[in-house]
């Protein structure tokens, strides 16, 4: 049977890895977060000592990010985890101030080149689902379906604010928000593979979609994309 890769970009909390991995869910694709990555890289650095007072020593974290290992398994119950070595540290990069340090080390052009030469091995076999900020335009430029995913600000803020308060985290509306609007602020003014839609990516806006309208929207452009691609294929 085709298999393509789908890369699904977009703004934080606007609900990528939802639509991810219900998507590599129904096609029994491979589902890689490669935030998540990013959320290891910043939490590396950290317990490391290259990040202090939100402060990246960044050449510290140059000499020695060759020696990081982050790979993902699949657990018993279906769920998906990032572990950096042996650790299972899927829970600990959740947290506001992981999102936050994630952000400072993704702008680092030599980790955004390490992450993306481990990523484009992931998926060198195809059939997956990434998703993230640069794969449309930098990971898998030439994948079968792009989708990049939108919301605004305020939406997005509420979603993630419920989503801490939910975890038992202590913060607020308007930091979550402020948090948001600074990390999409560096996700699309960064030198090294800023945050924009490619040219030939589907844009969902799911400001004011349920999601089950979202989910039926994704499944019909997944379907249309695997049509097309073996249609291509027979041509060939």
């Amino acid at each position: 049977m085709q298999r393509i890769i789908v890369a699904v970009d977009g703004f934080s909390s606007c609900g990528k890895s939802t639509i991810a991995k219900q998507l590599a869910q129904h096609a029994n694709y491979t589902y890689i977060d490669t935030g998540a990555m990013y959320r290891a890289v910043g939490l590396w650095a950290r317990r490391h000592g290259y990040i202090v007072n939100g402060i990246v020593d960044e050449d510290s974290v140059k000499e020695n990010i060759k020696d990081l290992k982050l790979h993902f398994e699949r657990l018993a119950d279906g769920s998906q985890h990032i572990f950096i070595d042996k650790e299972d540290v899927e829970h600990i990069i959740r947290s506001l101030s992981a999102s936050n340090d994630a952000s400072l080390v993704s702008t680092l052009p030599f980790v955004r080149q390490r992450m993306v030469a481990m990523q484009q091995q992931m998926g060198a076999d195809k059939g997956i689902v990434m998703d993230g900020r640069d794969i449309g335009t930098v990971v898998f430029p030439h994948a079968e379906l792009k989708l990049f995913v939108t919301a605004s600000p305020e939406v997005r803020a509420k979603r993630r604010y419920q989503e801490l308060i939910s975890k038992g985290e202590q913060t607020n509306y308007q930091n979550v928000l402020q948090a948001i609007e600074e990390r999409d602020y560096r996700d699309t003014h960064r030198k090294e593979s800023p945050l924009v839609q490619a040219p030939d990516a589907i844009l969902i806006d799911n400001s004011d979609m349920t999601r089950e309208q979202q989910n039926m929207k994704v499944l019909e452009l997944f379907n249309q994309a695997l049509l097309l691609t073996e249609q291509e294929n027979r041509q060939e």
